[in-house]
């Protein structure tokens, strides 16, 4: 294997059958679990690590997923450490549950064998259109076909997974994984049509949901900002074309979340000697987790607070700080400094908060019968996968219930 992608390769190795029993034999199998709780999509998480702990892994998996259908994806990139291990009651005396590990066991248990837990609901004779294969549209599709309803997904690029497919870095979740969860969901009956970008209004079906996600890497608006490289894209490469991706000796990378911290983590394990992280505010205002940001330190990677990028040179990317400017001697310069707002909401008439699309509680948007969910809508709080899977399980049931009284 090539170094590069030997570097760039999942970063956890899977729990064995012995190491997975014992580590569910540790949980307390709590009453009122507060790592349930913490989950965005309340899986029993109790009760999935007693039926590892039983040897009733597809059973386990079933208890996965039947509240999250994207259960192998979230297993490996949701913050546990902020939320289900982050709430679990053994963090106190000793080292938390290993929630996610056991989570991704159960899945891959079943991926690996290709079983499928759940089957097609009976026809229903209703036809609901899903637009974006990412985490929020697969979730939606899937709990909608479940229910009997026939769903198509159209999706703008090759490949289903969104997100999950093309901008995760392979550390945490390799390719082969998203695609598994595509194909799941599509033995249950859903069609995919690819390479096709909704340019109008949708017609012929009972339902709509919107799930593209966002737009494009903003705009920095600084001179030679042609120069630089799109974050986004750059995880891309890394996945799809790993021994392709070039980087200079020194990388700067402008940005403070987690996308951004993917990438320096991407420049530093594809031999960039020197990765400097650029961000115009705090350590404290970062948006990245702090276990990631504890992470890319470990990794090697230098950090620049409170510095602006005015400008990019030959030499590097020049920045402002207090009244006085300096120069990050830089090869490559990559950017990840959030997405541009949603475009599907203006070519579907949908009104929009801050340019997000504005949906009611059950995720339907102005316009009647058709929904939205995952970062489009994202106004206010982070945006994450398992919010998208999430809001994927709450519109399918919205979707469902007006159907059912059509």
């Amino acid at each position: 294997m090539d170094s590069k992608v030997r570097l760039l390769a999942e970063q956890l190795t899977p729990l064995g059958d012995h190491e997975a029993l014992v580590e569910a034999n540790r949980c307390l199998y709590c009453y009122d679990a507060p790592c349930t709780h913490a989950c965005p999509t309340h899986i029993d998480i109790p009760r999935f690590i007693r039926k590892i702990s039983t040897a009733n892994v597809v059973g386990s998996a079933r208890t996965i997923l039947e509240s999250n259908l994207i259960g192998a994806t979230c297993a490996r990139v949701c913050p546990v450490e902020e939320l289900c291990e982050g709430a679990c009651v053994l963090n106190s005396e000793q080292k938390p549950i290993r929630i996610g590990r056991l989570q991704r066991y159960a899945m891959d248990h079943v991926y690996e064998r290709r079983i499928d837990v759940f089957q097609p609901g009976p026809d229903t004779g209703h036809r609901v259109a899903v637009i974006g294969a990412g985490p929020a549209g697969l979730s939606c599709a899937g709990e909608l076909a479940r229910r009997g309803h026939t769903v198509t997904v159209f999706e703008k690029r090759e490949l289903g997974g969104g997100l999950s497919t093309y901008g995760i870095i392979v550390l945490r979740e390799p390719v082969p994984i998203a695609l598994a969860e595509v194909e799941m969901i599509a033995r249950l009956g859903v069609k995919f049509v690819s390479g096709v970008e909704i340019s109008e209004p949708l017609t012929g079906y009972d339902a709509v949901f919107v799930a593209t996600g966002l737009g494009g890497t903003a705009s920095l608006g600084i001179p030679g900002e042609e120069r630089i490289l799109d974050g986004l894209t750059f995880i891309e490469q890394s996945k799809m074309k790993p021994a392709e991706l070039r980087v200079g000796e020194s990388v700067a990378v402008i940005g403070a979340g987690n996308t951004a911290i993917d990438c320096a983590t991407v420049a530093k394990r594809s031999g960039a000697g020197r990765v400097t992280m650029v961000y115009r505010r705090t350590e404290r205002e970062m948006s990245a987790y702090p276990h990631e940001y504890e992470f890319v330190k470990k990794e090697g990677v230098e950090f620049e607070f409170c510095a602006r990028p005015v400008a990019v040179h030959a030499v590097g990317l020049e920045c402002a700080r207090d009244s006085s400017t300096f120069v990050i001697p830089a090869d490559t310069i990559v950017k990840a400094i959030g997405q541009q707002r949603p475009p599907m909401a203006s070519v579907l008439g949908l009104e929009t908060d801050r340019g997000f699309i504005r949906v009611t509680t059950s995720l339907e948007t102005s316009v009647p019968g058709t929904y939205a969910g995952g970062d489009c809508i994202r106004a206010k709080g982070a945006a994450s996968t398992v919010m998208a899977a999430q809001d994927g399980k709450i519109a399918a049931a919205a979707i469902h219930q007006r159907l059912s009284h059509a």
